[in-house]
């Protein structure tokens, strides 16, 4: 006997609510695992692939790729139970449901993005021939609750009988294998009409990357209208194009906006003659030579300097309940550092910065920038965020006045550090220069205290000495 079960988008955690199909992982007919990854979907912090936890044959997937549903939307349909299949000539005649595939369901409860487990290599079940005059209902399977799964199909058809009349609501009709990771190179190409199909890929592997589709859409665009004598139509002006906010960008424009709200924020400002700490960096990375391990960045340093700062001004790290009316200062630091990737701008979070040192927070924030610009950071390691450092001196910029990130209580941002002229030790010199700049929430401390940390910061950015003393 068979149960058809339906696997809904689950709650992928954090307060999320949908979740866009960006690529399907099986198709109708194929045999699943329990726990084997179904579908990849993008949230608005992440890009994770679901598991599904029944162990069965996919008879109906809901939603084409691109397509946004909310949590507790049916992903899919699995039919669970012994597997028959037909056997022909070079068929061993066993049946094509391995163990884990028999097992019926996964005891895990789905967290966030999933068990993690193997996925399981994909199996075909081909559909059991039906002769004329056979009894065989053609309605197909009926996706429903268990039980009521359960009495409907003990007197039912096989199941591999069964998935080949199958309705078939939002399925993705199979096509050939398309080599593309980024959603946005998918975006792009439906905006334009292309078929990815058509594209070559320059990438690794044949990967199409987002020049290949800009390319595809120009010679487009230029390739000569048919028939030698036809009249040309005048090309029509190009019409407003409007962007969904959603994913990414509609979190970053929800979190900036709902800060801008909410928060009385004050931006105070310092120029620091960075010199000394760059040198100090460069010390610090020939020490030892190349057994010394990874390099220690700028960054990382200016992620020491804030820890040590926040011990000194602890009010910076804190929240603002507005329903009780009260300050919660936080005992941990989490630093978050804004990165730049192709989804848009994502903050990974450092855990328990205030407990490493610049070498092990430099070696967190190069994970965690991996993982975000292969677009697998999940949702846990980008949220709970105390404070935040914002580097935008890699844009080439010299300052700015960052929005902070809602619910934290304050931000630092870091311009380029370059070389200019300034008065050292009585006489003009040229020295490297940066400029810091700290946005504050006001509810929470006044400028005397947001002022002393930026000048702490400052004093240990010109003389890491004075770092020294509070290690």
């Amino acid at each position: 006997m068979a149960q058809v079960l339906e696997f809904k988008l689950p709650d992928l955690g954090e307060g999320l609510t949908e979740a866009e199909i960006v690529r399907w992982l099986v198709e109708v007919g194929d045999v699943v695992a329990v726990d084997q990854p179904v579908v990849e979907v993008e949230t608005a912090k992440a890009m994770v692939e679901v598991p599904c936890p029944y162990g069965g044959v996919v008879t109906a997937r809901y939603g084409d790729e691109g397509t946004e549903l909310p949590v507790g939307a049916p992903l899919l349909t699995v039919a669970v139970g012994p597997v028959e299949r037909a056997t022909g000539p070079g068929d061993s005649g066993e049946p094509t449901g391995g163990g884990a595939a028999e097992s019926g369901t996964s005891g895990n409860v789905l967290v966030g993005y999933g068990t993690g487990a193997p996925a399981a290599r994909r199996r075909r079940v081909r559909p059991t021939p039906v002769s004329a005059g056979s009894s065989v209902p053609t309605t197909g399977i009926k996706a429903s609750a268990p039980a009521d799964a359960e009495t409907s199909m003990a007197t039912g058809p096989t199941i591999a009988a069964a998935v080949a009349s199958a309705p078939k609501p939002g399925v993705v009709e199979p096509r050939g294998p398309v080599a593309v990771i980024s959603p946005l190179v998918r975006k792009l190409a439906r905006q334009h009409g292309l078929d990815l199909r058509q594209v070559v890929g320059t990438g690794r592997d044949g990967l199409i990357l987002r020049t290949d589709v800009e390319s595809a859409v120009r010679a487009a665009d230029e390739k000569p209208a048919a028939g030698a004598g036809s009249v040309t139509a005048p090309k029509a002006e190009p019409s407003v194009e409007r962007t969904p906010l959603r994913g990414v960008r509609g979190a970053v424009a929800d979190k900036l906006s709902r800060s801008r709200r909410e928060i009385p924020d004050a931006t105070c400002w310092v120029d620091a003659d960075a010199t000394e700490l760059m040198a100090a960096r460069a010390a610090m990375n020939a020490a030892g030579g190349s057994a010394a391990g990874p390099k220690v960045s700028v960054l990382a340093l200016l992620a020491r300097i804030c820890t040590a700062a926040l011990a000194r001004f602890p009010e910076l790290n804190s929240t603002v309940d507005a329903d009780a009316r009260e300050i919660v200062r936080l005992a941990g630091v989490h630093l978050g550092f804004a990165a730049q990737t192709e989804r848009g701008l994502v903050v990974p979070v450092v855990r328990d910065a205030h407990t490493r040192s610049a070498e092990s927070i430099g070696a967190e924030i190069s994970r965690l920038t991996g993982a975000a610009r292969d677009g697998k950071l999940t949702p846990a390691q980008l949220t709970g965020g105390t404070f935040t450092l914002n580097n935008y001196g890699v844009f080439g910029v010299d300052g700015s006045t960052p929005i902070i990130n809602h619910p934290e209580a304050a931000m630092l941002g870091v311009g380029r550090i370059i070389p200019k002229p300034w008065v050292h030790e009585g006489e003009l010199a040229v020295r490297q220069l940066v400029q810091l700049s700290l946005t504050f929430d006001h509810r929470v401390c006044d400028g005397g205290t947001a002022g002393g940390f930026l000048r702490y910061v400052a004093d240990c950015v010109e003389q890491p000495a004075v770092l020294l003393r509070t290690l």
